[in-house]
């Protein structure tokens, strides 16, 4: 896998705490909730073009009870709303919840009585991903930040306590900067402040 070749006489050193974090973003199964045409780009995403098996995330389940995350992807209705609440509850811990596109985040172009304004209201929410409906790059990059988050949770209610106490945040990277190799002409983004130089509009 070339994991061999960086290790030095193949011994590696960890926390539990990082291990079980890398443990648990590699395996995510997400819960699907796909209520309108956001749910559309979600299926993409899954199917080989995008491919989300490279994250270790192809097995999207229609039991709560093995999932742990969820993907509410469209507009949530007055009507609708309890049922994801209950979803929610009888999905294991820890569990994460992406609200996708603008109608899942804020009510989007629906302000009426109809639609909640805002999953928020229903479910605790992990990520806000923008767009109406946003393309599926949109989505492995939302995806791929809530794995930045997971890696950087503390096990234990003592351990998240003292960070909540310090006022940690986890610094959110756009994966063009995180992922991307500063020397190449894909990559447009800050780099480290040690070899900074201007990208100009033709590089």
């Amino acid at each position: 896998m070339g994991l061999e070749e960086k290790l030095p006489n193949g011994i590696m050193l960890a926390s539990v705490e990082k291990l079980v974090n890398w443990t648990r973003k590699s395996s995510l199964w997400p819960a699907t909730f796909g209520l309108a045409c956001c749910a559309i780009e979600m299926m993409t995403t899954g199917a080989p073009r995008y491919d989300l098996a490279r994250f270790g995330m192809e097995v999207f389940r229609a039991s709560p009870r093995q999932a742990d995350l969820m993907i509410v992807a469209g507009r949530v209705t007055n009507k609708m709303a309890p049922v994801l609440r209950q979803i929610y509850d009888q999905m294991p811990e820890p569990r994460w919840v992406l609200a996708m596109g603008v109608c899942a985040s804020s009510g989007g172009m629906f302000n009426n009585y109809a639609v909640v304004q805002g999953v928020d209201h229903v479910v605790p929410v992990d990520m806000y991903l923008p767009g109406c409906p946003p393309r599926p790059e949109m989505l492995i990059d939302a995806i791929l930040k809530i794995h930045q988050k997971i890696m950087d949770e503390p096990l234990g209610a003592k351990r998240a306590a003292l960070l909540a106490a310090s006022g940690h945040r986890t610094e959110l990277v756009p994966s063009s900067v995180h992922y991307g190799k500063p020397g190449s002409k894909s990559f447009r983004g800050p780099v480290d402040p040690s070899h900074r130089h201007q990208l100009t509009a033709g590089e």
